[in-house]
């Protein structure tokens, strides 16, 4: 009797497609996948758009901590030993589609495909490398860079491909939320870089690579920042901490 081989699993094809504990989603802005406080019974994998990560404090404070596109996956805290609720809000920023798989298709998969375990734990490996470049970029570098930073990422520098260059459509607010400043700093840092060639605005926020050069050089011009001034001698970032930076910025380095 001729042994019939094991089709090879596909996890692009699963990742891509609905079937067996799994189906496509679509939610419009600011439309949410799950709420804080929410049974954490499933993952969605984003196939499209841009969503945001945000947690509310006891006495009311929103907080976004994360943004993702295209490629990460939402919500794998439900693959916990002992699932419990959603720790976190997330919420579609522009028009997403995204593939809900429930918590038990996702652990088996996981159990019994090797190729989707290796892409699940790389696609994790990079998000904790970015959370790291995240608390390296809050501890050494100013408001202004921070910013910075976060259009570069919004406007896909640094993934394979070309750039998108014009970002998702996102409020100064929630700019001022994620980089730990006033909506009239990120104003004022946004003028800042029209005037420098950095980004155009109209309508949309466009950004060019001058930018990604200045922030990867450590070429920023003379800063006007929110820091206190006076005889302050903060400690320079280490070689690993400029490698964390640049992570955050190069989601391909792992591959």
């Amino acid at each position: 009797m001729v042994e019939l081989e094991k089709p090879q699993f596909d996890a692009a094809a699963f990742l891509a497609s609905a079937g067996v504990g799994r189906r496509i989603v679509q939610l419009e802005p600011k439309k949410s996948f799950f709420s804080q406080g929410d049974p954490a019974d499933s993952v969605f994998y984003l196939q499209k758009g841009h969503a945001k990560v945000t947690v509310v404090s006891p006495a009311g404070k929103e907080a976004t901590i994360a943004l993702l596109s295209t490629g990460d996956f939402v919500g794998e805290e439900a693959l916990a030993a002992m699932p419990g609720l959603r720790l976190s809000t997330a919420t579609a920023i522009i028009s997403c589609t995204a593939l809900r798989i429930s918590r038990d298709e996702m652990i088996r998969v996981l159990h019994v495909e090797h190729s989707f375990s290796d892409l699940f734990l790389r696609i994790i490996l990079e998000r904790s490398m970015r959370i790291q470049a995240d608390l390296v970029d809050q501890l050494f570098n100013s408001s202004e860079k921070r910013l910075a930073r976060i259009l570069l990422i919004m406007a896909e520098f640094g993934k394979p491909g070309d750039p998108e260059q014009y970002i998702p459509k996102i409020s100064q607010e929630t700019l001022a939320e994620m980089i730990g400043t006033t909506r009239s700093r990120v104003s004022f840092f946004m003028n800042r870089f029209r005037k420098l060639g950095f980004i155009d605005y109209n309508g949309r926020i466009k950004v060019h690579k001058s930018l990604l050069n200045a922030v990867l050089l450590d070429q920023m011009p003379e800063r006007n920042t929110d820091r206190p001034t006076g005889p302050v001698n903060p400690r320079p970032a280490s070689k690993a901490a400029s490698r964390l930076h640049r992570a955050g910025l190069d989601r391909g380095g792992l591959e």
